[in-house]
């Protein structure tokens, strides 16, 4: 599979606003740049295994790509959450300072 220049520029600007979407929804704020465009891109991952799987077919187009990374990136969040236990992502021990 070959990806060209324009493919990998759609796909970190999807990352990117489906990131910052989920961060918004989730937590009230982003993440920052980088942060945002991985949780994004992994939310896509996650949400086009998960949605077809529940029966969710939202179409084509960047809209529904942005909707599906963006659906993936909260079930991410969420999952973080739990795992983490707290703080900035619930209060765990991940969320403590060391002072």
């Amino acid at each position: 599979m070959y990806l060209s220049n324009e493919s990998i520029i759609v796909i970190l600007v999807i990352g990117l606003i489906a990131g910052w979407l989920a961060g918004k929804i989730v937590r009230g704020a982003g993440f920052g740049l980088i942060a945002d465009i991985a949780i994004g891109i992994i939310g896509a991952f996650i949400g086009d295994w998960l949605l077809p799987r529940l029966g969710i077919h939202l179409g084509s187009g960047t809209i529904s790509l942005i909707i599906n990374a963006t659906v993936g990136a909260i079930v991410l969040l969420l999952i973080i959450r739990l795992v983490a236990g707290g703080g900035r992502f619930g209060g765990g021990r991940f969320g403590r300072r060391w002072w």
